[in-house]
């Protein structure tokens, strides 16, 4: 990639954030203003861009729980929702044919359908960057989201193979060999140590399974996902995934900047586009809705609703593909990159409210809850607990170790991920699983007892959040933060913590704290 795609794209992306906007969303536009101005793709964008995907489904397979997948009330949500919302466009497609008169609804049924499936996909780019950003991932609402959003690339998938009349080589079923060298690969990656070993056979991985799928007349993207899930849960997963978020994030500039060259947009597209825009609140809802209906707890459907509530890369996968086979105009291609990339900026713009706008609409939300997902919201009680510890890694644990020495049994941990939860309690650690974020996990605990919260977690986002749900839940304690840097240190304080630690400058007081007495001695 050229010096000039790079400078256009941090500039884009630099005045986006500054005006509260993810920096995505000025890759996208950097991308339709060079494609405005004349500029060519240069080779190297496309291979970025199916680098930067094809990592991102590496990355999220190393976050699924295929038991997750196998639940009916997963992919019957899935299911219900896709057809429901292909249902729904046919006759918005034809009433727009009557009042608009445009060329561009001029459709058959079968046209009609091709549209409306293109955009029942959600955008697994736009989710996943959005819940990385609020450290999200092992969210209840993550997992369903994540969990919707795999079902849905898995009949992307399986509309690909339909419509091109591949057919997979009898091979393929070799390919459930693979998870019997899973103990091999988890020796390898014991033996790599921790540098850039790590990293280095990530790509191995994530770049070996398209070829193996594809070898045998499979989607090579269902490769990357697959080899994701084959390591995921293996104990340098995690550790794996880190390595390779940066690379992932990089790459995945080239694939917002590819979305502004699947064509010019003319001023006609442009508003068919924010039309198709103007609904996605009805996406939104009708998610609500279905999850709902398949007994997810109010707060759960809502966010994960808001998560899917835009459209796809994997849209403008089937657009680009009817258009090849003639069974769309090209000017569809063009229609659906721009409401994609309209959409993103409309879904994480919206998600930043998220938790203020499920605090403020509780009430109302919660009326369409069914029963037995209430009678399924069951908190852990926190006997004792005068000290909380939102976040248990490194960090929650080891002020844990030193808060129980003084404090004892007062002392209690949080921790959103189910998994390492559970393997604390095994090592008799007083640590509960729930989501800091939740106004309900904070509703259900004597607040009048409660002296520190204290949270140690990565994101500002989250503890911006959790901030706001302590003070609307009526918590009179102390917050204590933690910071990577000065303006993230200032504006915890600004929000309503009492103290927030600057992390790399308390780390080296505490080390050095440490290792005073060795001088002394």
């Amino acid at each position: 990639m050229s010096f000039v795609w790079i400078l256009v794209a941090f500039g884009f992306g630099f005045i986006a954030k500054q005006i509260s906007l993810p920096p995505l969303v000025g890759y996208l536009s950097a991308g339709f203003m060079l494609h405005a101005y004349g500029m060519t793709p240069d080779p190297s964008l496309e291979i970025l861009a199916d680098l930067g995907i094809t990592l991102m489904l590496f990355t999220i397979g190393l976050k699924v729980d295929i038991r997750q997948l196998l639940r009916p009330d997963i992919w019957g949500a899935s299911i219900t929702h896709m057809s429901l919302w292909i249902i729904f466009l046919f006759p918005l497609l034809t009433i727009a044919a009557m009042v608009v008169g445009s060329v561009y609804f001029d459709l058959d049924m079968a046209q009609c359908a091709l549209v409306g499936f293109a955009f029942s996909f959600s955008s697994t780019v736009c989710a996943i960057k959005v819940l990385e950003e609020s450290s999200e991932l092992k969210t209840r609402h993550s997992d369903l989201a994540i969990s919707v959003l795999i079902i849905q690339d898995i009949l992307a998938v399986l509309f690909l193979f339909s419509a091109t009349g591949k057919v997979p080589s009898p091979w393929a079923f070799a390919l459930f060999a693979l998870f019997l060298i899973r103990p091999l690969i988890r020796k390898i990656f014991d033996s790599s140590g921790h540098g850039e070993l790590i990293p280095l056979l990530g790509f191995l991985l994530a770049l070996g399974g398209p070829e193996l799928f594809e070898a045998t007349g499979m989607k090579g993207d269902l490769g990357a996902l697959v080899m994701g899930m084959l390591i995921a849960g293996l104990p340098k997963s995690n550790e794996l995934y880190k390595s390779l978020i940066s690379f992932k994030d990089l790459f995945l500039i080239g694939f917002f900047l590819s979305i502004g060259f699947t064509a010019l947009p003319t001023v006609d597209m442009w508003f068919v586009a924010l039309a198709f825009c103007l609904i996605l609140p009805l996406k939104l809802v009708l998610f609500f809705f279905i999850f709902l209906r398949f007994n997810f707890r109010a707060r759960t459907s809502f966010l994960s609703a808001l998560l899917l509530a835009n459209y796809s890369e994997f849209g403008l996968i089937v657009a680009s593909l009817s258009v090849d086979q003639n069974w769309l105009g090209s000017e569809w291609l063009v229609i659906i990159a721009l409401s994609t990339s309209i959409s993103f900026i409309f879904s994480t713009l919206i998600y930043k409210s998220a938790h203020a706008m499920y605090s403020s609409h509780k009430g109302f939300l919660s009326r369409f809850q069914r029963k037995k997902a209430t009678q399924s919201l069951v908190y852990e009680p926190l006997p004792n607990a005068e000290i909380l510890i939102i976040g248990m890694g490194r960090v929650g644990n080891g002020a844990y170790g030193e808060l129980t020495k003084e404090f004892g049994d007062t002392v209690w941990g949080v921790e959103v991920d189910q998994q390492r939860a559970n393997q604390y309690k095994d090592l008799g650690i007083n640590i509960v699983w729930g989501d800091a974020d939740d106004v309900e996990f904070w509703e259900h605990l004597d607040l009048q007892k409660l002296k520190l919260v204290m949270l140690a977690i990565p994101s500002v986002t989250e503890m911006k959040n959790i901030i706001y749900q302590l003070q609307h839940s009526g918590y009179r304690g102390r917050i204590a933060a933690l910071a990577r840097y000065e303006d993230e240190r200032k504006e915890l304080i600004r929000l309503g913590a009492d103290v927030a630690f600057n992390y790399y400058a308390e780390v080296g007081t505490g080390f050095a704290e440490e290792s005073r007495h060795l001088v002394r001695g």
